[in-house]
């Protein structure tokens, strides 16, 4: 049970850490989401917005991170 507090912990620090990062810097990374290769449709009562090209950035991004704390950790 100690061990699921401190995952909760990490992973709330992480979301704070990440509104810090956008809450700061929201208005230089206007570019995600409008990105080549994100898919938006819009028609007069419907709209569909797929971010292929930004979560493929953002997963590469993180598994950078999370690889570099793995291989520093241990």
């Amino acid at each position: 049970m100690e061990r699921l507090g401190k995952s909760v912990i990490i992973i709330g620090a992480l979301i704070i850490g990440v509104g810090i990062i956008i809450w700061l810097f929201g208005d230089k990374l206007r570019f995600l989401g409008r990105l080549p290769g994100d898919i938006r449709i819009e028609r007069d009562n419907f709209k569909v917005f797929i971010p292929i090209t930004t979560m493929i950035l953002v997963s590469i991004v993180l598994s950078l991170i999370l690889w570099l704390i793995q291989r520093f950790k241990g």
